[in-house]
């Protein structure tokens, strides 16, 4: 059983797949506790595999899709529950399957993609993604007022796409700054690309 906070239809709003239509899928739980986070994740329903799929089709049943939308599996932190067999039944049913994990744990060898956005990215330490870099698609950074001096100490992973995300702090005059300072770092190292929380900006889920 999987223990579901949410299922939603809606667009992707951040990185590389922004603009893409997306079913999220947020799992419950999570092995950290950033002050930042914009989810409600303690609550939650318990799903079989197939209780879940069945939901993924009621979330996309108003609409009259050509094609089957991108998976996002989130949260909370998503390895903490999705497995291979969970992804191997959405692949079987015409899905591509994407995850945004913290990077902590490991993820499943069969997603499609996957987005690593690390926390205590900072921290020397025996995280999963540091051991497996070639594994991530993408790597997304919370950018705030301290990112910058603590980025060179990053490994990056060599074949990743490389975003920056301002932090949305909730307080507009920050906020602000954060953006201003964000494209300034990117504009003085551009391997490094701007992500926005699109999906804030036109005022979608």
């Amino acid at each position: 059983m999987y223990r579901v906070n949410h299922i939603f239809y809606s667009l992707q709003g951040e990185g590389r797949n922004t603009g893409r239509a997306a079913v999220f899928v947020r799992f419950a739980g999570c092995n950290l506790r950033c002050p930042f986070c914009d989810t409600e994740f303690s609550t939650y329903s318990e799903m079989s595999a197939e209780t879940l799929l069945a939901a993924i089709f009621s979330a996309v049943g108003g609409f009259a899709v050509d094609t089957p939308p991108l998976i996002v599996l989130t949260g909370g932190e998503p390895t903490l529950q999705a497995d291979e067999a969970l992804i191997d039944l959405l692949h079987h049913h015409g899905y591509e399957v994407a995850m945004e994990s913290n990077g902590t744990r490991p993820a499943p060898d069969n997603l499609d993609w996957l987005t690593v956005s690390p926390k205590d990215w900072w921290h020397p330490s025996d995280e999963w993604w540091r051991e497996n870099p070639h594994r991530i698609n993408e790597l997304k950074i919370v950018f705030d007022e301290d990112t910058p001096a603590r980025l060179p100490s990053l490994p990056l992973p060599p074949a990743a796409f490389l975003y920056l995300q301002p932090c949305d702090t909730g307080d507009a005059a920050r906020n602000a700054a954060i953006v201003h300072q964000c494209v300034d770092y990117i504009k003085r190292h551009p391997r490094w690309r701007l992500s926005l929380q699109t999906h804030k900006l036109i005022g979608i889920e």
